[in-house]
């Protein structure tokens, strides 16, 4: 396929673009725990397109690196969020910013008659 981006001519006349396809499902070094996370996340074909340089081998370099790392993304464990009360701090600053929009939008009010 034809790539976009610079090169002039060039790009017009060269086949540079790269459509790259990872069949999960059909992957046998992949760990079974692993690809059913990373199934569930992305579906058991991950697919990139690449058309960034004017080397078709760059492209598909580009294009492998990020199947690698949208499949590595995908394979990390989320850390679980623990519930936390909020600081003392933050409680203060909230207040502080409350009461600063407070008295912006205090300041945007027609002016009182009895001044």
């Amino acid at each position: 396929m034809a790539s976009g981006g610079p090169g002039g001519q060039h790009a017009n006349r060269s086949n540079t673009k790269v459509d790259a396809v990872f069949r999960l499902a059909e992957s046998p070094t992949m760990p079974d725990h692993l690809r059913e996370r990373v199934m569930r996340k992305l579906g058991p074909v991950v697919r990139v397109v690449v058309d960034d340089e004017r080397s078709q081998f760059r492209n598909r370099q580009l294009a492998l690196e990020r199947i690698r790392e949208r499949v590595h993304r995908a394979g990390l464990v989320e850390k679980q969020r623990r519930a936390t009360r909020p600081t003392r701090g933050s409680r203060l600053r909230r207040v502080q910013e409350k009461k600063r929009r407070g008295e912006t939008k205090k300041l945007r009010r027609r002016p009182s008659t009895d001044d």
